[in-house]
């Protein structure tokens, strides 16, 4: 017998196959219903719905509702702190079967090898992870980062068969200006071009989808959706652990538009996925606030399938692979069981544990050179000393968000140099260059953390992960650099002169091989002893610091090299 016959046999209950799911309810996100059927496997695939009546083993639902496998179409998980395999059972405990991943974070401290790590680690997981090639080693030219990736460079991956797209493109200058070698890495030969474009004019915004780049995360208003939908972008809905714009985007979502619209976390610590979930929590979130569950279920699968190149994924259907989710309640979402490829992966409360492919050459990524506590003095104007108050610029953190806002502050001056102030809330910033000793350091201020006392520093420093520190003292801020440098990377919290709470990270200095329960463990009491320095409990003190030093989200941000004006892609004089 022919394998096209072998097929078309199966597909029609004539000849033994694998599994059947009976007495099931499928949510058919193909014709938005929910309808009662048995469902056939065979080698990993779905061979269609109806009758089987010649099976090796049967699985009664009883009823239940099948779904398929969710989908995550943006992440890093690198923003975890996980190694990739901790990360996938993770993923596949909440009903993700499919994540497409972005390994920037770790490709702008180790460059191609950071790429390799990941491909090399989730090469035999059952659980799909598609890669697309981070397009912006370094993001900007106003930072320093650990390697620098041209197309050249991105090539040499084109062949994987995990690699499937080019990364969120944050340098939309260089897209609509046609940079020569923006150009180049936008016609690769992948399925997608990934969209990362706050604050682009509408009109620009023509020219960036024109480039192929057809997804876009970074949406935070409904005119913003509203601009992307009318061009023909796929807008991603995020909710993530830093910045949370579901909810506030939902009403941009309608019955005639919502094929357009997927789900995603971008970027997620351990703590939110144990504790809330992954896509499965924004399915909840989308569910209470009203939405119709069989059009958060196709955002959570099908479209974020079709907007990404997915063709066998996303569906319960002949000839789609058999990943699907088992529930009992679908308003609830609560997870009974996940399958890949027609083999059960999880159970409620409890997730698969895969072995570890190491992390040789990943460590020892922390590099400061000669580096003196000096470096973190701000000296005032000649002004300044004789009036004692120095004009400052001063970076504003915003609740939930990665943008900022551009503050001008008056601070105190004490023997020539610009002093934090506490009355006002305003701490002192640093970010450290860590790659190459080149004794970069940037330095300014910060308003909106809440911090009173103590210092905070993490090597995750999005998106050229220096080491970024931020304190009400210099000594303080000095001490927390040091701990950083010992522990190879990782994050650390002080108080006056002691260590109150540290994490190493040693794989590049943003992630670490041990299992995600001890992570948030150690994770949250950082948290706590953070917010007891005075941040406030609706800051999350780590993933808002890593976000302060990224130059391609408004208004204002601080890199190694110094204070950015992200509107005008410049650096600018902290001191007025």
């Amino acid at each position: 017998m022919s394998s096209f016959k072998q097929r078309m046999d199966e597909a029609r209950g004539l000849v033994k196959i694998d599994l059947v799911l009976r007495n099931a309810r499928l949510v058919n996100v193909f014709s938005g219903e929910i309808h009662e059927t048995d469902i056939g496997i065979h080698q990993g695939y779905f061979v269609g719905i109806g009758t089987f009546e010649h099976v090796e083993k049967e699985l009664d639902l009883g009823g239940n509702y099948v779904v398929p496998g969710l989908i995550d179409g943006h992440v890093h998980i690198e923003s975890s702190h996980l190694c990739p395999e901790e990360f996938c059972s993770l993923l596949l405990s909440h009903g993700v079967t499919t994540a497409v991943v972005d390994p920037h974070e770790l490709a702008n401290v180790l460059g191609s090898k950071g790429i390799r790590y990941i491909l090399d680690s989730v090469e035999n997981l059952p659980f799909n992870t598609f890669v697309a090639l981070p397009s912006c080693v370094p993001a900007t030219d106003l930072e320093t980062s650990g390697a620098h990736l041209g197309a050249k460079d991105l090539y040499e991956f084109i062949a994987h068969p995990k690699v499937i797209g080019l990364g969120e493109v944050m340098d939309f200058q260089a897209v609509i200006q046609a940079k020569p070698d923006m150009v180049e890495k936008l016609e690769l030969p992948v399925c997608f071009l990934d969209g990362h474009a706050p604050g682009i004019s509408p009109q620009d915004l023509n020219a960036y989808y024109l480039a192929g780049i057809h997804t876009e995360h970074e949406c935070t208003t409904l005119e913003e959706v509203r601009d992307r939908l009318r061009r023909g972008f796929h807008v991603m809905l995020r909710e993530g652990s830093a910045a949370k714009n579901l909810l506030d985007l939902l009403p941009a979502v309608t019955f005639g538009n919502s094929g357009q619209f997927l789900l995603v976390t971008d970027d997620r610590h351990t703590i939110d996925l144990l504790q809330e979930g992954s896509v499965d929590h924004l399915v909840r979130l989308a569910i209470g606030a009203g939405m119709d569950p069989i059009q958060v279920i196709q955002m959570a699968t099908i479209n974020a399938a079709r907007a990404i190149g997915l063709p066998q994924l996303g569906a319960v259907a002949p000839g789609y692979q058999a990943d699907f989710v088992i529930l009992k309640d679908l308003n609830r979402f609560d997870i009974e069981e996940v399958y890949w490829r027609g083999v059960r992966q999880s159970k409620r409360g409890e997730r698969p544990h895969f072995q570890r492919s190491g992390n040789k050459g990943l460590t020892e990524s922390v590099h400061l050179g000669k580096w003196s506590p000096t470096k973190l003095r701000v000296f005032a104007n000649e002004e300044s000393e004789s009036t004692r108050v120095a004009l400052v610029r001063v970076i504003g953190v915003q609740g939930h968000s990665l943008v900022t806002s551009a503050l001008i502050r008056e601070l105190p001056v004490m023997d020539g140099l610009v002093r934090t102030d506490l009355t006002q809330g305003i701490a002192k910033l640093a970010v450290l260059e860590r790659h190459h000793e080149t004794g970069n350091v940037g330095v300014g201020f910060v308003e909106g953390l809440g911090l009173k006392k103590g210092a905070i520093a993490s090597t995750i420093a999005h998106d050229s992960h220096n080491l970024v520190v931020v304190g009400m003292s210099d000594e303080e801020m000095n001490l927390a650099i040091q701990i950083c440098v010992e522990m190879g990377g990782g994050l650390c919290v002080v108080d006056g002169d002691q260590v109150i709470g540290k994490l190493p990270l040693p794989i590049a200095g943003l992630m670490t091989d041990q299992e995600a329960e001890a992570v948030a463990k150690t994770l949250g009491e950082l948290h706590m002893k953070a917010h007891c320095l005075g941040i406030s409990d609706t800051v999350d003190p780590f993933m808002s610091l890593a976000f302060l030093s990224l130059p391609v989200i408004p208004v204002l941000k601080l890199t190694d090299l110094g204070l950015v004006d992200v509107e005008h892609f410049k650096l600018i004089k902290t001191v007025l």
